[in-house]
């Protein structure tokens, strides 16, 4: 540890140490940051039986600045242990900022590999194809809490030249005796896409190939993730740039997969981009396999660069959350996603209903809604968030757009569906997660109620509710 890490570890222990965590938003079943800003997660993974998370985190400003990871720990995915900050920005390259990236585990050890960022300061520049140095960068741990030293394996002089300085989120597998890594990149055309390396032993990357399609599809392609669940191929990628038509009503950056027929690193073909989540807060996800075989998916709860609302939470000092874990499978070619089984350990209280059911006073809850028929669903939380199947299309809805308001200056988002079959809706203190039709369709946000309440109207359905 050199004297740069010591005074960073310092300071953030005085400035969380002023954080009593009990302000009226603090979430019961959602990660967070101690204080200050919490984006992306990072280095997600189970490793010797312990679920890890860590998180980019800004401690000393609730808006963003430099960037740590910060890491939680966990035997079951809902009691969670803040271990601290893990990986400080202290080297020459990563001092402005250790950024996004992933863990892979093998033969009893956690390889670290993420993004250190560095913004030049001795010139004009604009930070995209000048002035901004993009590293990646490896640690490694032997039992997930004491990291080793540093290797920086790649710079932008590693990299394919027809690339701006943006370049990063590692991510890394095995496969065939080869370790391959994914990268996000924005070429000097502004065409977004994946890059493809491989190594014999995961310190020397050779650049191999690149994935995008066959038409240009936004500016950049960031936080990649490349898996396969129950037979089928998924390419994972948050995309910038995707204007006009639908994505006009959608959020301003998008998170979305395509299916992959073939195999990306030989002759690959992509599906259409479908959306992870069509909610206000989601962003930048990340997955990892389970020690008993299950896909879990784990993102940012939150969405740069947007202005249209804010987070009440502001105003104490922190900012966003992570989603709750969830289990991504694979049916009839859809992808489907459902928090993870663990959740239900902690039903308390069941009660059941037919076509409408009324709860007040609940902050934390879980309800199902099966059996829905004519497509009739209504739901109703806080009196202004509206979750409602209208003329072909699922709805969330704030009916106000007011920035002190619950929505706190949300408005409206929305996924045509033929029809709607089940909803299932898990609400902690202040967000919200709708899984329909068994989680082909879902929906994030964040909220800040005054008073909790809910009313469900679905005509003949079957209506379950538990608080959590």
């Amino acid at each position: 540890m050199n004297a740069l890490t010591r005074d960073l570890a310092d300071l953030v222990k005085i400035v969380e140490a002023k954080a009593d965590g009990k302000d009226c938003f603090r979430q019961k079943l959602h990660l967070m940051p101690p204080t200050g800003w919490l984006n992306d997660p990072n280095g997600l993974c189970q490793f010797k039986g312990i679920y890890h998370a860590f998180f980019q985190y800004s401690p000393f400003n609730a808006t963003g600045g430099l960037k740590m990871w910060g890491h939680y720990t966990s035997r079951d995915m809902i009691e969670w242990k803040y271990e601290g900050v893990s990986l400080y920005p202290d080297q020459p390259f990563d001092c402005h900022g250790v950024y996004s990236g992933s863990a892979f585990i093998e033969d009893g050890k956690m390889y670290l590999y993420y993004t250190g960022n560095v913004k030049l300061e001795d010139g004009e520049f604009d930070y995209i194809r000048t002035g901004r140095e993009a590293n990646t960068v490896l640690v490694v741990s032997e039992d997930g809490k004491q990291f080793g030293r540093k290797q920086e394996l790649m710079r932008n002089s590693d990299y394919p030249n027809d690339l701006t300085c943006h370049v990063r989120d590692p991510k890394v597998w095995k496969e065939n005796g080869m370790y391959y890594m994914v990268q996000g990149a924005r070429t000097q055309s502004d065409e977004g896409k994946v890059l493809i390396f491989e190594s014999e032993d995961q310190l020397h990357w050779i650049y191999k190939s690149d994935v995008k399609t066959a038409e240009r599809f936004g500016y950049m392609w960031e936080c990649p993730d490349y898996f396969e669940t129950e037979g089928r191929k998924i390419l994972s990628t948050s995309v910038q740039g995707l204007e006009g038509g639908v994505w006009d009503a959608r959020n301003v950056y998008q998170s979305g997969y395509f299916l992959v027929e073939g195999d990306i690193l030989s002759e690959y073909e992509l599906s259409d981009y479908e959306l992870w989540d069509y909610g206000f807060d989601y962003y930048a996800p990340q997955s990892f396999e389970s020690e008993d075989g299950r896909r879990i998916h784990i993102s940012w709860m939150g969405m740069p660069d947007c202005e249209e609302y804010t987070n009440l939470t502001l105003e104490d000092g922190w900012q966003h959350c992570f989603t709750f874990p969830r289990e991504v499978h694979v049916k009839d070619k859809k992808v489907l996603q459902q928090p993870v089984k663990e959740l239900e350990a902690l039903r308390r209280g069941e009660e059941r209903a037919v076509s409408v059911l009324e709860k007040k006073g609940t902050k934390v809850f879980e309800a199902e809604v099966q059996n829905i028929t004519g497509n009739h669903f209504r739901a109703v939380l806080a009196k202004e968030l509206v979750l409602e199947y209208v003329n072909g299309r699922f709805e969330m809805k704030f009916t106000s757009q007011d920035k002190t308001s619950v929505s706190a200056g949300r408005s409206l988002r929305f996924r045509e569906v033929s029809e709607v079959r089940n909803v299932r809706i898990l609400a902690d203190v202040s967000s919200v997660e709708v899984f329909v039709n068994d989680g082909e369709t879902v929906f994030s946000t964040r909220y800040y109620p005054q008073d909790y309440e809910i009313k469900i109207e679905a005509l003949d359905a079957k209506i379950a509710f538990w608080e959590l």
